[in-house]
């Protein structure tokens, strides 16, 4: 199993120094926080990019600044190729969020799986989520409509507790007792797909434990469809390192209790 992380830790990273770090002890020092200083090259494309959008779409007018450069930041400040990602995501919110949220009374079944749960922030003031694999069933009644309005209902409970210059957030994967019944691809790809596409730069970090030799099989299917933006933020890590390695990046008051820290464990449909 200490093969298979450190192989997957070389492939999404391919960079040694950034592994060394975190071996050492130090990979705060690897993690860049938004600046909640818009510079002045950002500020001029994202003037750029608001004409382009808001002549296809004038309610692009509500998106703020941060926003847009969150869009432009997925696309290495390309002007166009931000416009036509924003434009897509306006597209997608109106006929899948109709109402401007998912409300819990619309993902029942999702929620009766009680499988991804809120904690409080990490040492660079991020908001924690811990989701568990081995709890994911495929949603034969809501189908998979179901589970996308349910990731989007806690990428925006996780977007909630953030703020200008603080826009990421860190979810730890847990895949303790992860099966072939929990190999639901399709779901995974769908979630993969809304935050790459509907929610840029949100993303902090995603650290996966407990990870069996089964999970390796649905990761190769799903590896190439990860952005490489994202791939960077993903870590594996070793059961026997696993208390070690969270606290790393955060303290113990914030640490989940299963984990060894101190704070209960809150079901995303009950934080207010």
């Amino acid at each position: 199993m200490e093969g298979k992380i450190e192989a997957a830790e070389n492939e999404l990273h391919n960079n040694n120094g950034l592994i060394k770090l975190q071996q050492q002890g130090k990979e705060i020092q690897s993690i860049h926080c938004d600046d909640a200083t818009i510079n002045e090259e950002e500020m001029n494309k994202i003037s750029l990019v608001r004409a382009v959008v808001e002549k296809q779409d004038p309610s692009s007018k509500e998106v703020d600044d941060f926003a847009i450069r969150r869009f432009l930041r997925a696309r290495d400040l390309d002007v166009e190729k931000a416009s036509t990602m924003l434009l897509k995501y306006l597209k997608w919110k109106k006929s899948f969020v109709p109402n401007g949220y998912i409300s819990p009374t619309e993902i029942p079944n999702e929620i009766a799986h009680n499988k991804m749960f809120l904690q409080g922030v990490d040492k660079l003031g991020r908001p924690i989520a811990v989701v568990f694999g081995g709890r994911h069933m495929p949603n034969k009644q809501g189908g998979l409509e179901e589970f996308k309005r349910f990731v989007v209902l806690a990428l925006d409970k996780l977007c909630s507790r953030t703020s200008p210059g603080r826009e990421k957030f860190v979810v730890i994967g847990d895949l303790q007792g992860f099966g072939y019944s929990n190999s639901d691809v399709r779901a995974y790809l769908g979630a993969l797909t809304i935050l790459q596409d509907c929610y840029p730069e949100r993303l902090g970090k995603l650290i996966v434990v407990h990870v069996p030799y089964i999970f390796w099989t649905m990761w190769k299917l799903v590896y190439p469809f990860i952005d490489n933006n994202t791939k960077k933020k993903i870590t594996f890590v070793e059961n026997k390192r696993l208390t070690e390695t969270l606290l790393q990046d955060i303290d113990e008051s914030q640490l989940p209790d299963i984990y060894g820290g101190k704070m209960p464990l809150v079901p995303i449909h009950h934080e207010a």
